[in-house]
């Protein structure tokens, strides 16, 4: 049995935590209270066919195994699907999303979305994607490792490192670069929705995953910048301009939260393992953070036997 020092508390540490208590390793967590993740302002999809539109093929390939592994550990993996939409005026972008994805189908957004009913003339419906709710999801892994007697503390590490702290590993990984992403929570209890809707649009498309009790996670922004400060004035316009456009009643939410996430990214924005100076590392999860950290983990367990059977 090996001893294991992952440093860092989002979605790629606690995936990886997870899988080394799994195997019966000795593992520990080495987190600090003031540093957050990118993960916990993610939206938590789980949308591989989506991500065709801009994504490498790879994403689409490695995301379709994540549903089943968070079902498997956590509670909350909903799998209703996800629905596009686009105002008539952008009605091309509708058209153009449609010819760079797959595993969908053209439908009546109200029908699939009550309400949704008459707002919009047709849309996409990608019916085998999920998601979750991601400060829900780290929480539920945390106390399972807890139950484990994995310790999470701030202190120096006592074992083999695996590094998974995003972007705050940019002194130990220059090729880490920061894409910027600002998002608001918003309460809205009259609105009712069953799957995350993606509004599309040339300048500003936007995300909208429901969450428990009415609460609805509006994001997200790119903007290549490793500036960390709060949300933009114009961001938080643009943001709640498309809310609009997709339900007059959001003119009317409430805004509970807002927050700005720098995500971890090399240069063609897919996730690596690396092992450098005697350091294992994952990271460059992009937007894709819990889509892809399952498989990516999964990847690790691989190389870290490999590993061990080579020193053997």
């Amino acid at each position: 049995m090996s001893r294991w020092s992952v440093l860092g508390s989002g979605v790629a540490g606690l995936c990886v935590a997870t899988l080394l208590a799994e195997r019966g390793e000795k593992v520990e967590v080495i987190t600090r209270s003031d540093v957050r993740a990118a993960s916990h302002w993610a939206g938590g999809m789980l949308a591989p066919w989506c991500e065709a539109e801009s994504a490498p093929p790879q994403v689409i390939e490695w995301g379709q195994h994540s549903a089943a592994w968070w079902a498997k550990r956590i509670e909350g993996v909903t799998q209703h699907g996800t629905l596009v939409v686009a105002p008539p005026r952008d009605s091309r972008e509708l058209t153009r999303f449609a010819s760079l994805t797959h595993n969908h189908q053209w439908v009546v957004p109200g029908e699939v979305e009550p309400a949704l009913e008459n707002r919009f003339a047709r849309g996409l419906f990608f019916a085998a994607e999920a998601h979750l709710d991601p400060r829900q999801a780290l929480r539920q892994l945390a106390q399972r490792l807890r139950q484990a007697d994995v310790p999470f503390h701030p202190g120096a590490p006592g074992g083999q490192i695996i590094d998974c702290r995003g972007i705050h590993a940019v002194a130990a990984q220059p090729a880490l670069r920061a894409v910027r992403g600002e998002m608001l929570i918003l309460h809205a209890p009259e609105l009712h929705l069953s799957r995350p809707l993606r509004l599309l649009h040339p300048r500003f498309p936007c995300y909208l995953v429901p969450r428990a009790d009415g609460i609805f996670m509006l994001g997200a922004t790119m903007v290549e910048s490793h500036d960390s400060s709060p949300i933009s004035a114009r961001a938080m316009m643009e943001l709640l301009s498309a809310a609009w456009s997709l339900h007059p009643a959001l003119a009317e939410a409430r805004v509970l939260e807002s927050g700005t996430g720098l995500r971890p990214a090399y240069r063609h924005n897919l996730p690596e393992v690396r092992y450098e100076n005697g350091v294992f590392s994952l990271n460059g999860l992009y937007r894709h953070g819990f889509l892809l950290a399952p498989l990516m983990a999964e990847q690790l367990m691989q190389q870290l036997t490999q590993e061990v059977i080579h020193a053997d």
